[in-house]
């Protein structure tokens, strides 16, 4: 059998009820033993790494998790991490671009509704992990919610409540799990001559939200404190004109800085294409200004979060953001497509 480590964090599944609401107070061995059935089919150790509301994730976090994976890496053939839902897909991205090359599954789940409780998601999404954590046809990270397997890059949180909470943005589920057996739907598997792990991230990485009539008066105030700016604008991604306002003026404290501004949308599928509209194209003109086409938003903080960890200088960080890292990034994405 595969020996798998569980490494627990807290979250939904972990939590119990308080006077001050849901917190997490399970620890990974009270997990464990709530789903026996997974003895059946792996030799499974314990960590409990830490043990907190997913909404106090950071990236601190995000390295502690990489280290223990990479100190145990040698020692077991498959790692899962129960984590909670609200933060999970980031925590998915980040773990994507720290853990290259890996050979191994690297699996987070967690559950809408604490194991402790009988009408609960957690029995099943913590066996589904482990199972695919027992599969080395998926080497990577994944996160496996609702007998789905989706690639850690892809993954993101779309229901607040419903069991069926994760869905892949704009690239298949690698796996179904259906009653205990896998049915894989990519031949993603291929042999990796090494695994590779970071050691750094930047976490000055900002995320601003367009709205109709926003003043671009923050524009400077932000590069002041952050290192790279990712603007979420409308439909397949521009910049506002004002009369009085111009963003791409405003814009030019980040450029001529040389620090990093990436245009994305806040449409959740088909991502952005800065070649369509004119607001577009005067944004695409800039130095230093990146698209991310069809990457999440998750991927795309985490993956320049990694980026700033390794390089300030722009031509560099250019490189490394357009290069496909865990299929963040489509074939036709590639440089021949860019505007």
């Amino acid at each position: 059998m595969k020996r798998i480590l569980m490494i627990a964090t807290g979250g939904t599944i972990a939590s119990r009820p308080s006077e001050a609401g849901l917190t997490p107070q399970l620890s990974a061995e009270e997990l464990l033993s709530m789903a026996p059935a997974i003895a059946n089919f792996c030799k499974v150790e314990t960590l409990q790494l830490m043990n907190i509301d997913s909404t106090n994730m950071s990236p601190d976090c995000w390295l502690k998790l990489s280290s223990c994976i990479e100190q145990r890496y040698v020692q077991f053939d498959g790692f899962v991490i129960t984590h909670g839902t609200d933060t999970m897909a980031y925590t998915a991205a980040a773990l994507s671009y720290l853990i290259q090359g890996s050979g191994k599954p690297i699996m987070l789940s967690g559950s809408q509704r604490s194991i402790w409780l009988r009408d609960t998601d957690a029995r099943t999404n913590l066996q589904d992990a482990f199972r695919a954590a027992a599969d080395s046809a998926l080497a990577g990270v994944y996160v496996v919610f609702d007998g789905k397997v989706i690639c850690g890059t892809r993954a993101r949180k779309m229901r607040t409540k419903s069991m069926n909470a994760f869905s892949s943005i704009d690239w298949p589920e690698a796996a179904l799990l259906r009653e205990g057996r896998i049915l894989h739907l990519l031949n993603d598997h291929q042999a990796y001559p090494q695994v590779r792990f970071y050691r750094n991230l930047d976490p000055r990485v900002f995320v601003l939200r367009l709205i109709p009539g926003m003043d671009t008066a923050i524009l400077p105030k932000l590069a002041v404190v952050y290192d790279a700016l990712i603007i979420e604008s409308f439909g397949v991604g521009g910049l506002p004109c004002y009369e009085s306002e111009d963003f791409v003026t405003a814009l030019k404290t980040w450029t001529d800085a040389g620090k990093p501004v990436v245009i994305t949308t806040q449409v959740p599928h088909e991502g952005s294409d800065l070649g369509v509209y004119e607001v577009g194209a005067r944004a695409a003109g800039l130095p230093g200004v990146l698209q991310a086409y069809t990457m999440t938003i998750e991927a795309v903080v985490t993956k320049m979060m990694w980026i700033l960890g390794l390089t300030k200088d722009p031509e560099q960080i250019k490189a490394l953001f357009y290069e496909p890292v865990a299929h963040d990034l489509l074939k036709f994405e590639e440089p021949d497509e860019r505007v």
